[in-house]
């Protein structure tokens, strides 16, 4: 037990204060709640005792216990000589406009700072996001115990990267109630950590992050180029990473792309699980609206929800946003919601541009109409329906983007000659097979052509 605290002493001060004050001192015994430490002079004990004592009762009140009594043992010509410690002291209280609260003890109200509105129950499953909420749903079971710690979530804003991540906290809140789970913005843990500097509290600060399960820091970009705020931040994500803690980082770019910070931090950043959540497709925007509409008690006609999810691509924010604009606007002029009223707030709130298409979006489009698997466009099944969609891709592929022919190979797996071969044959059906025509115009019509 004293080695645990050492350890902890260790990861609190210099390495020279360390060495010089703490690497020496030997735990000789523990009866009856008093701990005996032996040191080599009266000169360390008062040494400790003035500069020390706060640090040295919240590491021995955290590992032996809130009763525990200090004693040391002082080696003198001709034997040994016993000196009590000064009472341990108790932990001193903090208002509660601080953002951290490094005396906090396990049994008190612990701040979580998370919000209960985001769970794994409203975060709706598609494709954009299906590695990275399967691993956060493992981690939530059984934190700092897989094989995803760190778990890296990054992607543009609005995505759901923090969604996700209150998500986690709040499923291991539910699971286990006794789990100290802590969600931090990287610039509020910046802010902390000049101000633990200033009033000479890094010590606590650090014992304070040390104490956590659970910790979820949201922005991580936004500690570049802070040599204090990162080496600070080693020192705690070392800590708990070594100790089976669970470590959740979001950002809007990946390890690979941070700048400005230290390698040693992101080749930690590695160790985990790097999950991109990519911008909403068109089947998991519909999903959102379906959610969302059905939750907030609103009836739109399909025509305006095809519209909506068609022109409103960003992020997830931008759906929630125009959702709430047509609830105001038609409870506010009392009027249906329509879709003259619809296109008129979707153009207040988005930019509204020519539709540029991405591959991946078409695909998803026709794998959604048609209910078939984006495993089903790259397979070498020959089965009518597969070949029928993946006709369908390359049609609107060739027709929506400058993709050459080789181009489109590769998103079906195909050669140029199939591709040039299947895009005659679908050219030549829909001149005469008009429930062909009408399977792509919707689909058409989904992307918001």
């Amino acid at each position: 037990m004293w080695a645990q605290c050492q350890q902890i002493l260790r990861d609190n001060l210099s390495q020279s204060a360390y060495q010089t004050w703490f690497a020496p001192v030997v735990a000789l015994q523990c009866e009856n709640d008093v701990l005996v430490l032996q040191v080599k002079s009266q000169f360390i004990v008062e040494y400790i005792e003035d500069n020390y004592l706060d640090l040295l009762s919240r590491v021995l009140r955290k590992v032996f216990g809130p009763t525990i009594q200090l004693e040391y043992r002082i080696m003198v010509a001709g034997g040994m000589i016993d000196v009590p410690s000064e009472p341990l002291r108790e932990p001193v209280a903090r208002p509660r406009s601080e953002v951290y609260t490094p005396h906090q003890e396990i049994d008190n109200a612990w701040d979580s700072q998370l919000n209960p509105q985001y769970t794994f129950d409203n975060f709706v499953k598609g494709e954009p996001n299906k590695l990275a909420r399967a691993a956060a749903i493992e981690i939530a079971k059984n934190p700092g115990k897989t094989l995803f710690n760190p778990l890296f979530l990054f992607g543009g804003s609005g995505v759901g990267k923090t969604h996700l991540a209150y998500a986690i906290g709040n499923e291991v809140e539910r699971l286990d109630p006794n789990a100290r789970v802590l969600y931090v913005a990287a610039n509020t843990f910046k802010l902390q950590f000049q101000d633990a500097v200033s009033h000479n509290q890094v010590p606590d600060f650090l014992m304070f992050y040390q104490s956590v399960d659970v910790l979820i820091v949201d922005d991580i970009q936004y500690f570049s180029d802070l040599k204090g705020t990162q080496d600070t931040f080693f020192q705690i994500f070392n800590y708990l990473q070594q100790s089976h803690k669970q470590l959740i980082l979001t950002s809007d770019r990946s390890p690979m792309e941070l700048q400005g910070i230290q390698d040693r931090l992101l080749s930690r950043f590695k160790w985990g699980l790097a999950a991109e959540i990519t911008r909403p497709d068109y089947p998991l925007r519909r999903d959102i609206l379906l959610y969302r509409i059905k939750k907030d008690g609103i009836k739109l006609s399909d025509e305006i929800i095809d519209y909506v999810a068609s022109n409103v691509s960003d992020n997830v924010r931008d759906l929630e946003g125009v959702l709430a604009s047509l609830l105001a606007y038609s409870t506010l002029t009392d009027s249906p919601i329509n879709m003259a009223l619809t296109e008129t707030v979707v153009g207040r709130l988005v930019q509204l541009h020519p539709k540029t298409y991405l591959p991946a979006d078409i695909i998803a489009a026709v794998c959604h109409c048609m209910k078939v698997s984006n495993q089903v466009i790259t397979a070498k099944t020959r089965l009518k329906e597969a070949v029928k969609a993946r006709n369908i891709v390359m049609y609107l592929i060739k027709k929506f983007t400058d993709s050459s022919l080789s181009e489109i190979g590769k998103y079906v797996h195909r050669d140029h000659a199939t591709v040039a071969h299947s895009l005659n044959t679908i050219e030549a059906q829909m001149s005469y097979d008009a429930v062909l025509r009408q399977e792509v115009a919707t689909i058409e019509r989904q992307l918001g052509r």
